[in-house]
């Protein structure tokens, strides 16, 4: 007969970044549970010693699993992730080791669209050169500057038609512009028409576009898939939105095409920085990135930092992980 697991048979879970209150408490019903209550990650030496005798772990961007990671932790059985790109996330290490893992979907796609659609208007309509200039105090009255492209009767560009993309070009509909994009997986007619999408190959979304939107997600196939021969195939002055990952573009390059005037302006909530699986990564933002104050939108990481929608995305995960741990948990007779 199954019997109650006493307290210290109870799986032991680890929730490596900050959640609300409600996802702890929904844990701890089933198990053990240790908690970075902190706004800041764990260093990897204190995220090993946490998780180092964990059967589960809710895993969130800052972390990062390889499988000298997985080697300190000889329990561990499943991984929940509270995001969508999985590119700091070995996979075929947790595979070969029997780690069962899941990752969110869809939760992170419509206000990551969302938010793209903002920084896309705000500088397709010289939005941060208006702003600094009137934060000098000397606005006079209206004068014939700021002059920019706008959306209305433009054309965007997007690479990538999953998810992500999906949602932007949602959103992006009504507003006047002509919408392109790229996928080697063409969206059915039905969905291109309800889109007002046109199926093209990469090199016309580059050459074509008056703002490109990047949605793609990384892999060894897209890092710095946008680079400076790419960039020199825009259009002079053209707009660039980066809201997937970093590495999708070179980011020096992006320097060097906007202090030359050849893109218009970037716009972008992830970093090279971020993508710690890569060994070569950036420590920093390029400061010639920073320095481009009139031309750019940088926003830190929060493509999906509603508070409803965090909610659910960290609910989701824990119920992710417990669905995860309670399969591979042998009933005690």
């Amino acid at each position: 007969m199954t019997t109650l697991m006493s307290h210290q048979q109870r799986p032991h879970l680890v929730v490596t970044n900050y959640v609300q209150e409600e996802v702890i408490d929904f844990l701890s019903e089933f198990a053990r549970v240790t908690a970075n209550r902190s706004r800041e990650p764990w260093s990897r030496p204190a995220l090993l010693e946490a998780a180092a005798d964990a059967d589960g772990l809710l895993m969130f961007m800052p972390d990062c699993v390889d499988a000298d990671f997985l080697d300190h932790c000889p329990r561990l059985r499943s991984i929940a992730g509270a995001l969508r790109g999985f590119d700091n996330f070995d996979l075929s290490a947790c595979d070969a080791r029997g780690i069962r893992y899941q990752f969110i979907p869809n939760l992170l796609a419509a206000p990551t669209a969302e938010l793209t659609v903002a920084m896309l208007i705000s500088l397709a309509r010289s939005i941060p050169a208006g702003d600094a200039f009137m934060r000098t105090g000397q606005f006079p009255g209206w004068r014939p500057n700021f002059y920019s492209k706008g959306v209305i009767n433009s054309t965007v560009g997007i690479v990538g038609m999953g998810q992500l993309g999906i949602e932007f070009a949602e959103r992006m509909r009504g507003f006047g512009a002509t919408l392109l994009y790229s996928d080697p997986v063409r969206l059915d007619r039905q969905s291109e028409q309800r889109l007002e999408l046109q199926h093209v190959e990469f090199n016309d979304v580059i050459e074509r576009s008056d703002h490109l939107v990047l949605m793609v997600p990384l892999t060894n196939d897209t890092l710095h898939l946008i680079n400076a021969d790419v960039l020199a195939r825009c259009k002079p002055g053209a707009v660039l939105v980066n809201p997937c990952r970093g590495s999708v573009v070179d980011e020096q390059a992006v320097v060097r095409a906007l202090q030359s005037g050849q893109l218009g302006g970037y716009g972008a909530d992830v970093f090279e920085m971020e993508d710690w699986a890569r060994e070569d990564h950036p420590s920093s933002i390029p400061q010639g990135l920073l320095d481009q104050r009139d031309r750019t939108v940088l926003t830190p990481h929060i493509g999906s930092a509603v508070q409803s929608i965090r909610e659910d995305i960290a609910m989701t995960a824990a119920r992710n992980l417990k669905a995860l741990v309670e399969s591979t948990l042998t009933p005690i007779r």
